[in-house]
């Protein structure tokens, strides 16, 4: 395990992902990723919309809304266990379209069975779409360096794409839940969820083939490589940094409920402020698109982690309704930028062997956090309306300062 940390920091030992051949293959490839990853993400975001709408519409308690949405979020965190299958496959195409295929079909079994069957069944039917759900995020990203062109700027422009279709995903799949069942129903919402899943699966198919870097025998265990991530200075601290990124910002819907009375307008009003983050959130991958970050990822990452800091504390100072429309698109676009630093670090310092796994475990790491965040703020926000900003803001700079302590002693030590 010693020279695969060393192989992190170091050009990656090993066979590394075969780029393309010219840049018309690399543009090919970029806009087949770009379709896939959007329709995937599209059915990961709005599929809890469309299990909670389903439960809520048919007149079931709230309690049980919950337990089916979490049914079908909390198996994410489970990925990094099955996240080894994606180094280990011959194709790892072949991978990642099997899990968008189970995970249409399982989600599409569920909402036809729910009023004919069991409760037990809707659930662990939904715990078997939730558990593939890490291999149509963090997993796709993982074939990004192969369908990208060769250099830094073509790999980090395909990363501003990569943000884009995370912030499409996460805003277009509960629109679309919201908008087709109001015009026919939740069933329907989450069939054509499924739809689009299985045709993520065919453009996955078609996009460039890398060959698996290394045997199965090379690619180590999901305890393995988490201790390689806590070992390897770039990697704990993309680790670290996403983590407490996403706790932060994980606050911002829940004071925007609570600020819209305080800001003069009414509670509807907050969705104003969400949706100007999400238009933030895509302004800023716009702008990765047209001109890519700079610089070594590493040090990238500590100064947006404390950009995205300064624009939380934007947030808790605005005393107008106008204002906070530009913070909250502030902060999205801060955030934007900071996940390409993270999508550019789990690149260029995971090591080829187990360069899926490492994307799997940061995503599912930042499911956790972005849950325990709102869980925070939503228990923080009685005592003071911006107490959970002031915490993020708190946290957010103490883990950039850290970081930048960090890869000092690192410097130092080298």
């Amino acid at each position: 395990m010693k020279s695969t940390v060393k192989s992190t920091i170091a050009p990656v030992t090993g066979q590394q992902p075969r780029l393309p051949d010219s840049p018309r293959e690399a543009a090919t490839g970029l806009v087949r990723y770009v379709a896939a990853a959007t329709l995937a993400r599209t059915a990961d975001g709005g599929a809890v919309v469309a299990i909670v709408l389903l439960a809520t519409t048919s007149g079931e308690p709230g309690w049980l809304a919950g337990l089916l949405g979490a049914a079908i979020t909390a198996p994410h965190l489970a990925g990094p266990f099955i996240a080894r299958v994606l180094d280990t496959a011959k194709d790892g195409r072949t991978v990642i379209a099997w899990a968008c295929i189970f995970h249409g079909a399982t989600l599409a079994a569920a909402v036809l069975a729910y009023p004919h069957v069991w409760t037990v069944i809707t659930v662990a039917l939904l715990v078997i779409s939730g558990l593939v759900g890490p291999l149509l995020t963090g997993g796709i990203s993982s074939r990004l360096p192969a369908i990208a062109g060769p250099d830094r700027t073509s790999q980090r422009r395909a990363q501003g794409w990569d943000v884009a279709t995370y912030g499409i995903g996460g805003t277009i799949g509960p629109s679309l839940v919201a908008a087709i069942s109001a015009w026919s129903s939740p069933t329907v919402a989450a069939l054509v969820l499924a739809a689009g899943t299985f045709g993520a699966a065919g453009l996955i198919r078609l996009l460039p083939h890398a060959a698996p870097p290394a045997g199965s025998g090379e690619v180590p265990h999901p305890a393995q490589t988490l201790r390689l991530m806590l070992t390897t200075g770039p990697l704990r601290r993309t680790l670290y940094l996403t983590v407490i990124v996403a706790f932060s910002v994980a606050a911002l819907p829940i004071t925007a409920v609570g600020a819209a009375v305080p800001l003069g307008v009414a509670p509807a009003a907050a969705g104003i402020l969400t949706a100007a983050y999400g238009l933030g959130g895509l302004a800023g991958s716009g702008v990765l698109m047209i001109k890519p970050l700079p610089g070594d990822a590493d040090r990238t990452m500590t100064v947006l982690a404390a950009v995205v800091a300064a624009a939380l504390g934007l947030v808790a100072l605005t005393g107008l309704f106008w204002a906070a429309i530009g913070a909250y698109a502030v902060a999205g676009a801060a955030n934007s930028l900071f996940f390409a630093a993270t999508l550019a670090a789990r690149s260029e310092y995971a090591p080829a062997m187990a360069r899926g796994q490492v994307f799997i475990w940061v995503g599912a790491l930042k499911i956790a956090a972005g849950s325990g965040g709102t869980a925070f703020a939503g228990a923080t926000i009685a005592a003071a309306l911006h107490a959970p900003l002031i915490i993020a803001v708190a946290l957010t700079l103490a883990f950039s300062g850290a970081s930048f302590l960090d890869r000092m002693r690192e410097r130092r030590a080298a």
